[in-house]
């Protein structure tokens, strides 16, 4: 994807490098971090956690008698400088990010950033093109900080300016405890300490956070480039850095590695295929998914509904496998955490769904790899079969946060100050959508995880008939022509929540056994459709509804108030149109009315903010403007089985079309 514009322009949207360790490098087309998560070296630590090592740079040439700015950056109050952004002629996103900068009438500087998967590493460089009279001298100021990567930096007496230079290498040490970083160039180094003060970051200030920062800037690369040649500058925090580029090697390995990581990115498929590899990441021996950059981990919940576009849709199998495998240690009393600490702390398990949409996803792992044991072997499937028995037989029971199976066959969850289904916004005390009692996602979850191991054992087979035949009885609101949000509304027998959101449609669509009639099933959908779907996604409240929020932006409290009220979620476009393709019929015709209407928006999105992914949330009203994570798994997950399986060519034949 390549990007003109006029010069002097603006372009906010966001690019995104990953590790595949769970760091990364992200920033804006034009250059100017918007983001305190904006930078060149993000690395993630074990078992969980962030720092931000390289937040960016400041690059200029000289050319002739002229100097020539490279970089912006926002200080405050709302000034930008140098003007590096105006001679931005072209971006590219594909194979990674690219920049050409117009240098004269005549001469190009293109630049480009690249990092390499399974190195906490990041490779910046820089070429001359064009008609250039002249060499041109290349200078760039890194600006580190070494925090957090949520927390922001401010100038201190203890910040290590000290460098260790050996060869073509130079480490700083920012401060005890935290990741080095280590600087390999085939440029020279020349110590200068100074301290860049008051960044300012625009998304934050938008979101009502603190946006001020000040960054440490050791020295200066600089390099003399002549038409053809390479400025190569390598930053990484891996202790063993040395030996990845041995001193006056550095051109010679970056051009190997490369072509490497060319090849590999050719290899994944088309750019939706590269935009999901960014998310699966290694944990410990394993594998997981990273809910969403620039600020989630791995979440328990989001992981198992994202990794079925992103890795069952895909033919990622084995990684499918590693994942479940890997999670499925980390039962505890029947629950999945939805959350690791970042500091390493005690995992959160504050999610009664995550352990059962992690049945579901063991269940199409299964179907995916059929006949192909191998993937599969028997062990691997005990382990998780076994997994699935100890889930449900801690539910039956009854577990923490008063998660059971009530003796109507449903499963009640709830309490008091805690958030325990997928509209989890909490600030302090409050929890904005409690949903305590018995809500109709997780009891459509729960009936398919009781069919699923009913396939095996007939007790949960007993208990899923059971469940079921309550289910029809106790959600259907017949005035709405629709399911009631939450019965049983804090544990009080008969009390209802009657709001149209757009979890109902979980009955229909999104799981592999949908457990309404078919007459209440159209019901369903047509309501979802006139009062929530959107060309985003689906809203999560209807309009006119109390508390309904049409915009979500402001601080903290005003954002998380109107996370799940109204505010629409993309990732839900996917059971909607798999509910919709079951009610009007799987048809060539039908799918590809759905493919226009529904997928065709999101399409376009993919250019829209996240450059080749879709956003966590938007608006809820037009224009739908993209907000939280602008790299979000479960978005992409949804749209890519979409794609892939819910609107293929042929259907799936498991159960697509059935309705009980």
């Amino acid at each position: 994807m390549s990007h003109t514009r006029p010069q002097s322009s603006t372009d906010t949207r966001e690019w995104l490098e990953t590790d595949g360790l769970g760091g990364f490098a992200s920033g804006t087309v034009d250059g100017v971090r918007t983001r305190r998560y904006h930078g060149l070296l993000l690395v993630a630590a074990q078992p969980a956690g962030r720092y931000m090592l390289v937040n960016g740079f400041d690059a200029w040439v000289e050319a002739g008698d002229q100097r020539l700015a490279l970089s912006s950056h926002r200080y405050v109050p709302d000034v930008i400088h140098p003007d590096g952004r105006s001679r931005i002629g072209a971006f590219a996103r594909d194979p990674w990010p690219t920049w050409t900068y117009a240098i004269g009438d005549r001469a190009q500087i293109r630049q480009e950033i690249m990092v390499l998967p399974g190195h906490a590493g990041t490779v910046i460089t820089w070429s001359l093109s064009g008609d250039a009279p002249d060499p041109v001298g290349l200078t760039v100021r890194p600006l580190l900080s070494g925090r957090d990567y949520h927390a922001l930096h401010r100038e201190n007496s203890s910040f290590r300016f000290e460098p260790e230079v050996g060869g073509d290498r130079v480490t700083w040490r920012p401060y005890p405890g935290v990741p080095a970083v280590h600087s390999t160039s085939n440029g020279a180094y020349r110590h200068d300490p100074a301290w860049y003060r008051n960044f300012e970051y625009a998304q934050e200030a938008a979101r009502g956070l603190d946006a001020l920062e000040d960054l440490a800037s050791p020295g200066e690369l600089s390099w003399t480039l002549s038409a053809g040649e390479r400025a190569i500058w390598v930053l990484s925090s891996e202790p063993d850095a040395p030996r990845h580029v041995p001193t006056g090697r550095v051109a010679g390995i970056i051009n190997t590695a490369s072509r490497t990581e060319l090849r590999r990115r050719a290899a994944l498929g088309s750019s939706l295929d590269r935009a999901a590899d960014a998310y699966i990441v290694r944990r410990g021996g394993g594998r997981t998914i990273i809910a969403g950059y620039p600020w989630f981990t791995d979440w328990g919940r989001d992981t198992f509904i994202a990794m079925r576009g992103l890795t069952l849709a895909t033919g990622r199998l084995a990684e499918a496998r590693d994942i479940l495998l890997e999670w499925s240690d980390a039962i505890v009393d029947g629950m999945l955490p939805n959350r690791f600490a970042d500091a390493g702390g005690e995992p959160e398990f504050n999610a009664v769904d995550a352990s059962l949409w992690f049945i579901i996803a063991v269940h199409e792992l299964e179907a995916a790899v059929g006949a192909r044991p191998r993937v599969l072997p028997a062990p691997a499937r005990g382990r998780l079969f076994d997994a699935v028995e100890r889930i449900l037989l801690a539910y039956s029971a009854g577990t923490r946060f008063g998660i059971r199976a009530d003796d109507d066959g449903l499963l009640a969850a709830g309490a008091p100050g805690v958030q325990l289904t997928w509209m989890d916004a909490k600030v302090g005390d409050v929890v904005f959508t409690p949903r305590s009692g018995k809500p109709v996602e997780v009891n459509a979850l729960w009936l398919n995880a009781l069919r699923i191991a009913g396939q095996r054992t007939p007790r949960w087979l007993t208990a899923y008939e059971q469940g079921g035949a309550a289910f029809e009885r106790r959600f259907w609101n017949e005035a709405a022509g629709a399911l009631y949000d939450v019965v049983d509304v804090d544990h009080h027998a008969g009390a209802v929540d009657a709001s149209i959101r757009p979890n109902q449609i979980f009955a229909v669509g999104g799981l592999p056994f949908p457990v309404v009639s078919s007459d209440r099933a159209r019901q369903i959908v047509d309501v979802v459709e006139q009062q929530l779907l959107t060309p985003m996604g689906l809203r999560t409240l209807a309009p006119g509804s109390a508390g309904y929020a049409p915009r979500y932006e402001g601080g903290v409290w005003s954002r998380d108030s109107a996370y799940h009220q109204g505010t629409v979620w993309p990732w839900l476009l996917g059971p909607f149109v798999e509910a919709w393709l079951r009610v009007h019929g799987n048809t060539k015709t039908t799918r590809a009315t759905a493919r226009r209407r529904f997928l065709d928006p999101l399409q376009a999105h993919l250019d829209d903010a996240g450059l080749g992914h879709i956003s966590e949330i938007t608006d809820a009203e037009a224009p739908f403007t993209p907000r939280g994570c602008p790299f979000q798994a479960w978005s992409l997950g949804e749209f890519l089985r979409l794609e892939r399986q819910v609107l293929a060519a042929e259907p799936r034949s498991e159960t697509d079309g059935l309705l009980i």
